[in-house]
């Protein structure tokens, strides 16, 4: 597997044909979603555009707040440290940002769930089996990052995500090469409507614990501190702990306060739907008999992206996601640290009946006792077969393959 092509995965969320591609890349993503919209009978190719470009609005809908507040230097880069997705992107700087609070997440996260809602309602409507073909070009896909209507050089969506996804693995293509495009199909639409699903079911994690209230004291704590703003230069204790403690405070505040019970609920059933839209990906995906430009590719065929999935790909993470299920709905438990074997946590009765989640409390255990009961507890072999398959890849193909 090519390394530098891994970066490329996360990048090309289905768009449309050529044509589109282009018209994407000159306009931008608002523009091309609100023209398919007002289509009256739209293609297949443009209704999968829809879907598509509507997850591609999230994430352009958060890169625009980061660039909007400079929330990740406000909150002392707490989206990287409470790990909320998409936060955690480099975006260039505002010499002029607007006032950050904590309700601006909260907004942030419940116009993703609502975006992710929109791509599968377009989504939904493609017949079973019908097919179609969609071709994006990734050096047509950027970002409005500073929501001024005009391509910049910074917002190209592989100046962006690149970088982020693989560090110092990552390398600019060289400009000689030709412009690596991918063709999308039927069965590609199961693999992006699994996907909503998950960033819905955190979206409803998120909204379930609102961290809003937690991300305003310590917002304020710091202003009564007269604690300076870091920067990159910064290399005294208060610009790394300092910085660190912040943001726990912010996740510890969140976690332990009494959560909306209908955002967990949701949450969970989003989460067992990525896996029956996975694997209704995998069924569709190993009836194709083509090799052409291919997203996530069968035992037979190659990815446009530069690698070949090892045989057994797509049974081997079925077998993974069949254990997250397996927890999900309670028939496995996770295991825990104190007391016997045969014993563990049921993570299903977490989103069912959820609760404030102390954090010593669940390190000394009395917060784990209402979900704790006897049965057989998870084991890593699905996972461990996982890996190995993928070697060093295994991280990178997990988001891939979601």
């Amino acid at each position: 597997m090519k390394a530098p092509f891994l970066a490329l995965m996360i990048l090309a969320t289905p768009a449309a044909a050529q044509d589109l591609s282009q018209e994407i890349g000159a306009n931008g993503i608002t523009p091309t979603l609100a023209r398919l919209k007002a289509q009256p009978e739209p293609a297949l190719e443009d209704i999968f555009a829809i879907g598509g470009l509507h997850f591609l609005g999230a994430v352009e809908r958060a890169l625009q707040l980061q660039w909007r507040t400079g929330a990740d230097q406000v909150t002392g880069n707490a989206g990287d440290t409470l790990g909320l997705p998409f936060l955690r992107l480099p975006v260039p700087p505002n010499p002029t940002p607007e006032p950050f609070n904590g309700a601006l997440i909260t907004r942030l996260f419940a116009d993703i769930d609502a975006d992710m809602a929109a791509a599968r309602t377009a989504l939904a409507i493609l017949p079973e089996g019908e097919p179609f073909g969609l071709d994006l070009t990734f050096s047509d896909l950027w970002f409005d990052v500073n929501q001024n209507g005009a391509r910049e050089a910074e917002e190209d969506a592989l100046t962006i995500l690149g970088p982020q996804l693989l560090g110092w693995q990552w390398q600019a293509p060289d400009p000689a090469t030709p412009p690596l495009t991918v063709r999308f199909d039927a069965a590609d639409a199961a693999w992006l409507t699994a996907y909503t699903h998950v960033m819905s079911g955190v979206a409803n994690t998120i909204l379930a614990y609102d961290p809003a209230a937690s991300i305003d004291r310590v917002i304020a704590s710091r202003a009564a501190l007269k604690v300076a703003q870091p920067s990159s230069d910064d290399f005294n204790f208060d610009a790394s702990f300092g910085q660190f403690l912040d943001a726990f405070a912010m996740l510890e505040g969140a976690v332990n306060q009494q959560p909306d019970a209908s955002r967990a609920k949701a949450a969970k059933e989003h989460f067992l739907a990525m896996i029956t839209e996975n694997r209704r990906f995998w069924t569709l995906v190993a009836q194709e008999t083509d090799n052409d430009r291919e997203w996530v590719p069968n035992d037979k065929q190659t990815s446009a992206l530069g690698f070949t999935l090892p045989p057994g790909t797509g049974d081997t993470w079925l077998g993974v996601l069949a254990d997250g299920e397996a927890l999900l709905q309670g028939r496995l438990l996770l295991p825990y640290w104190r007391g016997p074997e045969g014993q563990g946590i049921n993570l299903g009765r977490m989103f069912d009946d959820p609760a404030p989640m102390s954090v010593t409390g669940w390190f000394q255990g009395w917060a784990a006792v209402p979900y704790l009961q006897q049965g057989p507890v998870v084991d890593a072999t699905s996972l461990r077969q996982f890996e190995a398959l993928m070697g060093g890849d295994a991280g990178l193909m997990m988001v891939f393959l979601n």
